[in-house]
């Protein structure tokens, strides 16, 4: 019986979120895809018509679970803003440090660029979601500006401490004080 054409979209994409978890980013190409779907080396080209569409759609996938595990986290609200910030940056250091491939694929600026991966639809809710608890959090500044900050703060924690950079730095090996530094630096230290 021949497989449809969702049902081999979603395996072509299942394959490739399965691939850069195992071997990372320069192991996404079309062939090594196809190959692994068991498909021809242009199947893939009839449900995404560039590599780009098809590696957004990969990356896409990153950005769900993210969010998921992201709503998980502050799933109820009954925590002060500030701690599901932390709860919200430490899922997110967590996400990319145990997800290194997919992580670097979902900020591929030419992805991003691209408007294949529907940045909108992908890590701006989230984002929105930073910005309402730093709001909430520090009501006295323009909290998308202070968003951003933290989140590219973050961001930079993230790669520093893949490339090991961040642990001969600091001599450490737990990336939770520098978390809670850079809340402190962003949100202002606690009880103030």
């Amino acid at each position: 019986m021949q497989e449809n054409a969702t049902g081999l979209r979603a395996r072509l994409i299942d394959v490739g979120v399965d691939l850069v978890a195992r071997e990372g980013v320069q192991a996404l190409t079309l062939r090594e895809i196809a190959r692994r779907a068991g498909v021809s080396h242009g199947a893939p080209r009839r449900y995404f018509p560039t590599h780009l569409e098809l590696l957004s759609a990969i990356a896409g996938r990153g950005f769900e679970e993210l969010g998921r595990r992201a709503t998980e986290a502050v799933e109820g609200g009954t925590a002060s803003p500030r701690a599901q910030v932390s709860a919200l940056g430490r899922v997110y250091l967590e996400f990319a440090l145990g997800n290194r491939g997919m992580y670097e694929l979902m900020f591929r600026h030419d992805l991003l660029e691209s408007g294949h991966l529907g940045l909108r639809n992908t890590s701006l809710p989230l984002f929105g979601r930073l910005v309402d608890l730093v709001g909430q959090a520090r009501p006295d500044v323009d909290a998308r500006l202070v968003a951003g900050a933290l989140w590219a703060n973050l961001h930079g924690i993230a790669q520093l401490w893949c490339w090991g950079s961040l642990q001969l730095a600091t001599g450490g090996d737990d990336f939770a004080p520098l978390l809670r530094s850079a809340l402190d630096a962003h949100l202002g230290p606690v009880g103030e």
